[in-house]
């Protein structure tokens, strides 16, 4: 085999070399042979191979073509695999066929958190997401309010999913070793509260002028005046200075529910 690139800088590469977490990745995935599988940032293809072994169908999206021939030679022969070259967050992952139920990944740092909100209700295929993010990302995903970590991606995740895995990585298994800590963190799919769009609205809005009460955050971001938000926080039993740090997730879809 050819020797692979090297990492890309400029698009958080940090290759994925050490088979030992391959394993912790299989059983937080819960892997099954009829699964179909997504992978976004497939790399040199260590762990697209541990999936293909494992699973009926990998869908492997790539944005960096100079790996496409190291991934066409070491994936190329496999028929359960599909390569996809492109950018995940352009890319209309929802026509995948045959639709993925789990979303196995190291996920690039730059485009993890945006992916896996937007997969959130973008793919309602996924039942299953197990992803390999930085270990400040991953501990905001399931973040308490009232602290630091807890912000609009710690209401959506939660409100979509409940967290079934978590398991800290070390820097070693990459290539190059990042700065920065990693975790493997695993949720299934919980239903989505109703009018999930409007509350993804509410939650970005409360959220967005994070110093400020939620009613003026609201206002400031263009949702809804101050005095309709007074409205509905004080619907949902909360007082006008509330911000929206203190509020739990289910609390959010109420209040999304008092705005209509």
């Amino acid at each position: 085999m050819t020797l692979p690139p090297a990492p890309n800088k400029a698009l958080g590469q940090h290759f994925l070399v050490d088979d030992n977490i391959l394993g912790v990745i299989g059983r937080l995935a819960e892997l099954d042979p009829q699964d179909v599988v997504l992978e976004v940032g497939p790399g040199l293809g260590v762990l697209t191979t541990y999936l293909a072994d494992r699973v009926a169908q990998v869908h492997a999206v790539e944005l960096d073509r100079s790996l496409e021939s190291h991934l066409t030679e070491r994936l190329g022969d496999r028929p359960n695999v599909r390569l996809v070259y492109g950018d995940a967050m352009r890319t209309d992952l929802a026509a995948l066929r045959p639709a993925p139920e789990k979303f196995v990944a190291n996920l690039p740092y730059n485009v993890a958190t945006p992916l896996v909100v937007e997969s959130l209700d973008g793919l309602p295929s996924l039942q299953l997401w197990t992803v390999m993010v930085q270990r400040e990302v991953a501990d905001r995903f399931f973040a308490r309010p009232s602290t630091k970590a807890y912000g609009a991606v710690s209401v959506l995740v939660q409100l979509a999913a409940e967290r079934t895995g978590f398991h800290p990585v070390s820097r070693t298994v990459f290539r190059p070793p990042p700065n920065v800590d990693s975790a493997l963190v695993a949720f299934r799919r919980r239903e989505l509260p109703a009018h999930y769009a409007q509350v993804k609205q509410v939650v970005e809005a409360g959220f967005s002028h994070r110093r400020k009460t939620l009613p003026n955050s609201v206002e400031l971001a263009g949702l809804a005046v101050r005095e309709r938000a007074v409205e509905a926080l004080n619907a949902i039993g909360r007082p006008p200075e509330t911000r929206a740090e203190a509020l739990e997730p289910e609390e959010f879809a109420a209040l999304a529910e008092a705005f209509r």
